[in-house]
This record gives structure tokens, sequence and C-alpha cells, in this order.
């Protein structure tokens, strides 16, 4: 696996039916990766996404697109990924833009909710051309003194 010079990450694990293989490749904008999602994300490799997902942002890039152009399917596990992967990104002040172009994986995203969380796009040149960059990660708001809590 290689890194932040501009050479392709590649992660690959052996599974049943032969080896999948996901790719992270920085794109010539500066502070920009680009992973690449497989056709289905679901259980069985979910932790290949996820780590996948986790050494692009090791490079910490201000913009991280997981490109799911091809991913026909994402079950509840996938979006869990996704959703920890935003936390991730938030966590150090990068963005994830999450592109999915299947009509149905969009539809589950809206029904859960994930798409008021995550910044979700119709193609791959549309999150690159998006020029806004992610805040750096919010303080702890001052406690409101109007505010109490119940206990």
């Amino acid at each position: 696996m290689k890194a932040p010079n501009g050479a392709t990450v590649e992660a690959g694990v052996k599974m049943p039916g032969g080896s999948r293989r996901i790719h992270a490749t920085p794109v010539p904008e500066p502070q920009t990766a680009v992973v690449q999602l497989p056709a289905e994300i679901d259980t069985t490799n979910t932790g290949l996404v996820e780590t996948t997902l986790t050494s692009a942002l090791a490079s910490r890039p201000k913009v991280l697109i997981a490109d799911g152009t091809k991913t026909a399917f994402c079950d509840s596990a996938g979006i869990a990924t996704l959703i920890h992967a935003y936390r991730q990104a938030d966590a150090i002040g990068a963005q994830l833009r999450v592109v999915i172009t299947s009509p149905s994986v969009r539809r589950i995203l809206e029904i859960i909710g994930a798409d008021q969380l995550l910044l979700v796009y119709p193609s791959l040149p549309g999150a690159q051309a998006d020029r806004s960059q992610a805040a750096p990660p919010a303080a702890d708001p001052a406690p409101d003194p109007e505010r109490q809590e119940i206990a």
C-alpha cells in the first residue's frame, strides 16, 4: 500500500469466487482522494471497504470521494461503514463525498435518512466539481445557561 505521493493505494482480500480489490487513488487536485467502491457492499466485504477508506484518510486529504458509481447494492452494514467513514473524516476536518448512481441504493439512503448526514452525489464529476471544503472539526458548543438537563 502506497500513500500521499500520488501513487495508487490498493487493498485486496481473497474472497469466495475470486479476488476483489478496491482502489484508492489520489486525483490531480491537491488534497483529494478517490476510493472506488465495489459493485456490492455487504457484510462479506465491509471490512475491506472500511480499511480502504481509513487508509485513504491516513494521508489526511481535505476531500475523500467514495465512488459508488458501480455500486448496485449496499446493505445496512455497508451504510454503517460509510457513516463510520464520514465520522472519521469529520474528526480530521475532511469531507467525505459519496457518489451513488444506483436509484435503489440512493432510495435506501433516503429512507433511513443517511442522505441527511452523508454528502451524496449522482456522479463522480459532480463530486469532483464541488469546490466546497470541509470545515475544521467543531469544538464542543458552550453550555447554554438557560438550558437545564432533567435527570
